[in-house]
């Protein structure tokens, strides 16, 4: 997971996290996301969590965690689109969904959100598919690309 998120452009900052996070041993920075191994209970959120970087625009990336990122972030659309790109990636990663959408996360609802993946009800795919990230089934053929999960590009510009 940390070569393939590191791949996209987003660096892996292994320290020591003081203050509480959102999830548990991760927190978000400007183009990065900031790992403390002895917190960190689910290994499968890394990917949740660069999934909020990856769906961001550029400018507002290099922004996160500062007094210039433009509120509110994420937005409700962002959350679902960085939901949708981990599914996407634990698939291209071939990582059981289960280690991403593990049962003590997603608000109690990691099971309901397999099950849509698995009957491939992909909700927010119309969002991924604007941000220039993937095409749904009726684009794929039209560009000679296959269609969701697999992606066009992993980060929005």
């Amino acid at each position: 997971m940390c070569d393939f998120v590191e791949g996209l452009g987003i660096t892996i900052i292994f320290r020591q996290l003081h203050a509480p996070t959102f999830l548990p041993g991760l927190d978000l920075g400007p183009n990065c996301i900031y790992v403390d191994s002895e917190k960190l209970l689910y290994p499968g959120d890394l990917l949740h969590e660069a999934g909020h970087l990856a769906v961001t625009t550029a400018p507002q990336r290099a922004a996160v965690g500062s007094a210039a990122l433009e509120l509110p972030w994420p937005t409700d659309g962002e959350e679902i689109a960085a939901v949708l790109w981990s599914y996407a990636a634990a698939v291209h990663l071939e990582i059981p969904l289960e280690i991403v959408f593990h049962s003590e996360g997603y608000k109690n609802e990691s099971g309901w959100l397999i099950d849509h993946f698995q009957q491939k009800q992909f909700i927010g795919l119309p969002l991924l598919q604007w941000m220039g990230l993937c095409y749904d089934e009726q684009q794929a053929p039209l560009h000679q690309a296959q269609p969701f999960p697999v992606m066009r590009k992993w980060m929005r510009d």
